[in-house]
């Protein structure tokens, strides 16, 4: 799967991967949900961190086609509330 990070660039992930990075995604949703702010940008920092840990960082000049886009660090809380899905930003 391919997975970019806004503002940094594209990360390829193992589908081995997908359970872990799904219930750092649930731990982010229900930040956002419960509304605690410091809560959030934590979780956001470390799902972003495993994105980048897991995955293998595609050159800047790949032409790959995004399956998942995840905000940058600097998304605010009510930013992320607005990209959410029912699944959250991960689908799955």
């Amino acid at each position: 799967m391919i997975v970019r990070i806004l503002g940094e660039g594209q990360f390829d992930i193992a589908d081995r991967h997908l359970d872990e990075l799904n219930a750092l995604d649930d731990r982010l949703q229900a930040t956002v949900e419960a509304g605690d702010a410091e809560a959030f940008a934590v979780a956001l920092q470390t799902l972003l961190d495993a994105v980048r840990r897991l995955g293998m960082a595609l050159p800047a000049d790949a032409l790959a086609s995004s399956e998942l886009v995840l905000p940058d660090e600097d998304t605010t809380l009510e930013q992320v509330r607005s990209l959410l899905a029912e699944e959250g930003l991960i689908p799955g």
